[in-house]
């Protein structure tokens, strides 16, 4: 049976009660516009089986309002494609909690874009785990924003690979708490670019381990000393 839920304005849609919306059919989910989507309020999108929302096509999921994403729960988050994440914008990324952004999946995470990355608050990286972090390319490590860094915990720190540690921007590193750069491992310092070691501050070299210093390459001390 064809859906009769397209032909409902903007308005009707937004007047639709939560129980009406939660008896909506896939069918129902899938003829509606992107226009009456980005209508939806957080609490009618919190009303849709999980199923319905797995049927939104990536143009209806994009619709939805960075208002209305807080009302997404976990088992509806779950349910969503991780090729569909990478079509959220960056408004709606910045939107979700860090309970949501916890409730993610590594392979939805790795689906994320360096933009999306890019917009991620310091509690949105905190609520991220190790192996999250561990998806994450060299590019998408370089796009954690300067104050969005403060988030990574000491163990997701330690936890980054050589190279991820290498991509760092300065600005980043320079950024680092005390706290994140006694937690890096010899492997990690020894990874770092000249450039990298060049911004440490007299307070940030104080932090490193006597372990980290020893593993200072003579390249990396002229940079200290430049």
């Amino acid at each position: 049976m064809t859906s009769i839920i397209s032909s409902l304005s903007v308005n009707q849609i937004k007047s639709l009660s939560t129980a009406v919306v939660a008896s909506l059919t896939t069918t129902d989910v899938a003829a509606m516009t992107t226009a009456q989507v980005k209508a939806l309020s957080s609490a009618q999108i919190a009303a849709l089986d999980t199923e319905d929302v797995a049927t939104f096509s990536t143009a209806q999921l994009s619709a939805i309002s960075a208002t209305s994403v807080a009302g997404i729960s976990l088992d509806q988050l779950a349910a969503i494609d991780a090729a569909k994440i990478a079509s959220l914008a960056t408004s709606q990324v910045a939107a979700l909690n860090s309970t949501q952004i916890g409730g993610l999946t590594s392979s939805q995470i790795e689906a994320l874009t360096t933009s999306q990355v890019g917009v991620m608050t310091s509690a949105q990286v905190a609520a991220l785990a190790s192996e999250d972090i561990a998806t994450f390319s060299t590019a998408e490590i370089a796009a954690i924003g300067v104050t969005a860094l403060a988030g990574l915990s000491t163990d997701n720190l330690a936890a980054l690979s050589t190279d991820q540690a290498a991509a760092l921007k300065t600005t980043q590193v320079a950024a680092l708490k005390t706290a994140q750069i006694a937690a890096l491992t010899t492997d990690q310092v020894a990874a770092l670019s000249s450039s990298q070691v060049a911004v440490l501050s007299s307070t940030q070299l104080k932090a490193l381990s006597t372990d980290n210093i020893a593993a200072l390459s003579t390249d990396q001390i002229a940079a200290l000393n430049s």
